[in-house]
């Protein structure tokens, strides 16, 4: 029995290290998953143009429209619209940004609802931090210190959520408190930066939030891909050639 469990003990050490590193990676993920906030970003850059191309920041705006008005209602959509069709570059950007605003308000709110589940938790925080990442140079362009503090404020709410481990290797546990706290001074700051009377929107209902079986597969997960049956036919390799040692040990015995 002892030679069995030495190569189960392998198999398991192999398998971990044979995982990808990203499922133990603690960060952001990849910012440009964030849609609205990436078609923010392409709508300045049309309309910084000279003359603004309005045409093309309503072709970039179409292609979210559609998530915009599932979560918020038509509201912010239709003020976006129609500042584009009126050629108001600056009132285009503002309803942008407040659209942003409020994208990471939602985000972190659903976070704080759905606190114990870390998969669901790590991506909405992943979206909300990449959405700041569009609104920091305005930030920083009136109060640097207040652009370093909240991006320290989304570190620790990173590091509140705390990390299940894969198989008791890495756990860390959770702290909502620590999230709440970040939070607030986040939202708060930034309803004061961007002068909004409130943080809610259209239909802000729990049939417009991110639920846990929205979470798109975990790509290690994702038995899809071949690439991702290498750890686990490796594990069954090394169990049955320890299975096949054990047997034979305890036939010449």
């Amino acid at each position: 029995m002892g030679m069995f469990r030495f190569f189960f003990y392998i198999a398991m050490i192999v398998t971990i290290n044979l995982i990808p590193l990203k499922v133990f990676a603690y960060s952001y993920g990849n910012p440009n998953e964030e849609a609205v906030a990436e078609a923010y970003k392409q709508m300045k850059e049309k309309l910084n143009e000279q003359p603004p191309n309005f045409a093309a920041a309503k072709d970039i705006f179409g292609t979210v429209k559609e998530e915009i008005d599932m979560h918020m209602g038509t509201e912010p959509s239709t003020a976006v619209l129609r500042a584009l069709e009126e050629k108001d570059r600056q009132a285009v950007t503002s309803n942008m940004e407040t659209i942003l605003v409020l994208n990471i308000a939602r985000r972190l709110e659903n976070i704080e609802k759905n606190f114990d589940q870390y998969d669901t938790s790590k991506r909405l925080l992943a979206k909300a931090f990449a959405t700041y990442e569009a609104l920091s140079p305005i930030i920083q362009g009136k109060d640097q210190a207040l652009d370093k503090q909240l991006r320290a404020e989304f570190d620790n709410a990173l590091q509140s959520l705390g990390n299940p481990g894969l198989f008791g290797v890495g756990e860390k546990k959770s702290d909502i408190n620590v999230f709440k706290k970040s939070k607030e001074t986040i939202l708060t700051a930034l309803q004061k930066q961007f002068g909004l009377k409130s943080l809610k929107v259209g239909h802000f209902s729990e049939s417009a939030t991110e639920k846990p079986d929205e979470v798109q597969k975990k790509e290690w997960t994702d038995l899809s891909k071949v690439k991702n049956w290498i750890p686990l036919i490796v594990i069954a390799a090394i169990i049955i050639g320890a299975a096949l040692i054990y047997v034979r040990s305890r036939k010449r015995a």
